[in-house]
């Protein structure tokens, strides 16, 4: 049985949980291997697709299945909440550089989901919205938060 908390699903059992992440990851292989054909179509530099792939497959595997089992599709609206904070907390190599990486893969990402219908096109505007305005909020929060001279407690992080 399943009830909601705070806008995520709470599965009331782990197996259920794991079980319904298992499914979810099977099918984040196959959308990413057409994501992986998407690139490589689109001429990107092998490498460039490697570390696409990368970002993704943490997004989509560890942050939209750490508290809830979401779908990439319902993972359009968690980016934020991805960028400016999860990440920057749970990935010890979240820095400028990384949180720019991984703003780009989420948009190509979605775009891809836009063009194949998997997402509503004013999703994606909204997304690629919400990039523009607060990367720049993600940047400092992550330079904050990596800063050893910067007190996180007088700054609002929890620790």
């Amino acid at each position: 049985m399943a009830s909601t908390h705070g806008g995520w699903l709470m599965l009331d059992d782990d197996s259920d949980y794991e079980i319904k992440c298992q499914q979810i990851r099977k099918e984040n292989a196959a959308l990413l291997d057409e994501f992986s054909r998407w690139l490589e179509e689109a001429g990107l530099a092998a490498a460039t697709a490697r570390s696409h792939l990368s970002n993704l497959d943490f997004y989509l595997n560890h942050f939209l299945l750490y508290a809830d089992t979401l779908t990439p599709a319902e993972g359009v609206c968690y980016v934020g909440e991805f960028l400016g904070d999860w990440f920057i907390h749970k990935a010890m190599w979240s820095n400028k550089t990384t949180v720019k990486s991984n703003a780009a893969s989420l948009k190509k990402f979605y775009a891809f989901m836009a063009e194949r219908e998997l997402i509503k096109p004013e999703e994606f505007a909204s997304l690629k919205q919400q990039i523009k305005e607060e990367l720049p909020d993600w940047l400092g929060a992550v330079e904050r938060y990596n800063d050893p001279d910067v007190d996180l407690l007088e700054d609002g992080w929890p620790i």
